[in-house]
């Protein structure tokens, strides 16, 4: 099976991050993701967070430092996921893809649901927040 590029945005304000969830007709619907998606053919992973961030959040962004990264395999695809530290440049996130989004502290990742592979992200994101 081919590994497929997703990258993913850790949206920072202050000591919160954002959380999303995706729609119940999406594959892993109801679990909660960092925002991001696929890195089209000749794309950057910076220039595919930009992107993505615009088309789910309507929001401009500006990437910094990667966090970290993941390879996880799912029943129906392998993702090389990529977290990426980010600050809204541009915009108020609107819910253009997803059903919900929450600001949280890390105190409280573990209160939702998170599709598999973003778990693995939970225990870098404490360190990187502190």
């Amino acid at each position: 099976m081919k590994t497929i590029e997703v990258v993913a945005a850790l949206l920072c304000e202050g000591s919160c991050f954002l959380i999303c969830r995706r729609p119940p007709h999406k594959s892993r619907g109801g679990l909660y993701e960092f925002v991001g998606g696929k890195v089209e053919p000749g794309e950057t992973p910076q220039a595919a967070l930009v992107r993505e961030c615009k088309e789910e959040l309507g929001v401009t962004v500006s990437v910094g430092a990667p966090v970290a990264d993941v390879v996880h395999a799912y029943p129906d695809l392998t993702i090389h996921l990529q977290l990426f530290r980010c600050a809204i440049a541009e915009g108020a996130p609107q819910l253009l893809e997803h059903d919900d989004m929450q600001w949280i502290s890390t105190e409280a990742l573990n209160n939702y649901p998170f599709c598999p592979a973003d778990i693995a992200f939970h225990d870098p994101i404490r360190q990187a927040l502190g």
